[in-house]
């Protein structure tokens, strides 16, 4: 067990808003990597590997200088959430490497609707009409931006979709760890455990790459780590319903980002079903929050 932060929303908005602005600067570098923007294009694998190991040479290397204290590490949740959190990421930069990137990024924050849906063969939950209805709002949205015409569908966009699956699966293991392990010990095993996956993946399609490549994936891997670091720290300070509205800023710099580098212009269709799936997600965020809320004053 660790002793949580004290609660500060302010300083928590903030963080987590950072959070969202590295996490889609991450995800344009892994664009620009996946499509040769700016020197020959990598496979997503050896992107998210690249991802993986920067990420941990910067939380080694803090290691090493800071000398933190480890507790005991539940290495079964580890090994389990690491494998969906690799999976997730690994999708997703294919997925960017085709469609928009507003497209992807709203299409993942339909994690939490699988994360719940997981909760009841898997952890025994029960779920309730409310949550049922932001889930189904929640997936009317998905199905607008796969666009499932003959003419407009986008397979690309299934990526993200399997993306939004696995890591809705990691975010159940990421729950069961919250409160056992301290978020710095839990940041480091998983860097750890998502490289070792991540290098035995990528050797059969591993090419050496030059310097641009190599500085593109150091950008990939340090400002994923950065915003990891972020989110976990703005997570500590306030109450998640609190910051579920700051989260979804991924979507607003996703799509700022991918303009200016890529000169990616939305849609109707892409603002449609990003709103669709964000209210979904956002009313069951705060159906979430009542509910452990209520659970908490029961158990006072």
């Amino acid at each position: 067990m660790f002793t949580p932060r004290t609660e500060n929303p302010g300083v928590a908005a903030v963080l987590i808003i950072a959070a969202t602005a590295f996490i889609a600067a991450s995800t344009l570098a892994a664009k620009a990597m996946t499509t040769g923007a700016l020197a020959p294009p990598l496979h997503p694998l050896q992107v998210s590997h690249g991802r993986f190991m920067w990420a941990l040479m910067l939380f080694g290397s803090a290691a090493i200088v800071l000398r933190p204290r480890f507790g005991k590490i539940h290495w079964g949740l580890h090994v389990w959430r690491s494998g969906c959190g690799w999976g997730g990421v690994t999708l997703m930069f294919a997925a960017v490497a085709s469609i928009p990137m507003a497209d992807a990024t709203a299409i993942s924050f339909l994690s939490p609707v699988f994360a719940m849906a997981l909760a009841i063969p898997l952890l025994g939950e029960r779920v309730g009409r409310v949550r049922w209805m932001a889930a189904a709002i929640a997936l009317a949205g998905a199905m607008v931006l796969l666009r499932p015409t003959p003419v407009s569908f986008q397979p690309a966009a299934l990526l993200a979709l399997g993306a939004a699956m696995v890591m809705g699966l990691e975010m159940m293991f990421i729950k069961k760890l919250a409160g056992r392990e301290a978020p710095f010990q839990i940041l480091l095993i998983n860097n750890v455990i998502g490289l070792a996956i991540a290098t035995a993946a990528v050797l059969p399609i591993w090419q050496t790459p030059n310097g641009v490549q190599w500085a593109g994936l150091a950008a990939v891997g340090i400002l994923m780590a950065i915003a990891q670091i972020c989110f976990i720290n703005g997570m500590s300070r306030a109450d998640a319903s609190f910051v579920a509205p700051f989260s979804y800023g991924t979507l607003v710099f996703a799509t700022l980002y991918d303009f200016a580098v890529f000169g990616a212009v939305p849609d109707w269709v892409t603002w449609l079903g990003a709103a669709i799936i964000l209210s979904g997600a956002l009313m069951l965020a705060l159906r979430e929050a009542h509910l452990r809320r209520r659970e908490g004053g029961a158990r006072g």
